[in-house]
This record gives structure tokens, sequence and C-alpha cells, in this order.
């Protein structure tokens, strides 16, 4: 989600203005939808997956570094944030689903994915993260904070970009 409600917009808004950033929320509403793989769905599906992956390439990225960033300001492990998401951000079937997921479970010490069901079929999908404690409640309110922090941080920088364009172009 920091992916796909924050970080994708307004990178896309700041570089491309609205009418891109529309277009990506409208490709990655589409995926929401239907990018799933049944038989209902699967090609039509697949479209939309594989143009959402190709719209947040470059976006999973660069959250999974402010997330990465915003863990150590909030006062969780930078050092394993970093660590995990080099180990584990290729650990999922889509190229980006896993760059923040790994760098939180990462800054966290938690483990996160692994076997799951979805309309009642199992998938073996390997863990994210190392299991230092179990999940519990209140990591809900730490990845918060983390969000929330790394939020601020790509406000800035997109805020910092778009005013250095600004200042070339006037």
């Amino acid at each position: 989600n920091f992916t796909d409600g924050v970080v994708a917009p307004m990178m896309y808004m700041t570089i491309f203005g609205a009418p891109l950033a529309l277009m990506y929320k409208a490709v990655n509403t589409m995926d929401s939808m239907v990018g799933y793989k049944n038989e209902k769905y699967l090609f039509f599906g697949r479209a939309a997956a594989k143009i959402d992956d190709f719209f947040n390439y470059i976006p999973a990225r660069f959250a999974a570094i402010m997330w990465i960033i915003a863990s150590g300001i909030s006062g969780y492990s930078m050092k394993d944030s970093y660590r995990v998401w080099k180990r584990d951000r290729r650990k999922h079937s889509s190229p980006n689903s896993a760059q923040t997921e790994a760098a939180c479970a990462g800054a966290l010490g938690i483990q996160l994915a692994g076997p799951a069901y979805y309309f009642g079929t199992h998938y073996d999908k390997q863990y994210i993260g190392d299991k230092k404690r179990a999940v519990e409640p209140e990591d809900i309110r730490r990845t918060d904070r983390i969000m929330h922090v790394g939020a601020l941080i790509s406000l800035v920088v997109f805020m910092t970009v778009r005013l250095g364009v600004l200042l070339l172009i006037f």
C-alpha cells in the first residue's frame, strides 16, 4: 500500500503531472480489481497485472529505500530493514510486491508472507523476513508509524525535485 497508495502517485504527479498520476491510479485499481490468476480473469487480469508491474517498477524500489530510511528515523532497525530487503525483495511472484514488505519485515524483526489461501486455493509462498519474534497487533501501529515517516520523507524529496524543475524552467 505504501508503494501503490503513496509513493507511486506522488512520483507520477511530481514528474508527469495529473494526467499520468490519474492513469497510474486507473491501472493500479484495475490490477486490484481483476489482476487475479484464476480462469475468470486470467487474460484480462494478466494484462492489468503486467501493466501495473511496469508502472510500479521504479516506484516500488524508491519506496523500499524510503521505508528503510524511515525505519531508522522511527527508531527501528535500518540495518536489518536494508539487509532483509536485499535478501528477500524477490520472494514474490510480482517483481514489486516484496520490495517494501521485505524492508518492513526487517525493520520490525518479524516474518511476513508465507503459505496463503486465495479463493479457497492454497499457495505455498515463501516467507519474507526473519522470525526474531511473533507478529503482534502492535505491529500495525509500528508499521503505520514507519509509513507516515516514509510518506513525509517522500513528500520532501518530490517537492524538492518539483521545485528544482520549476527553478530550471523559469
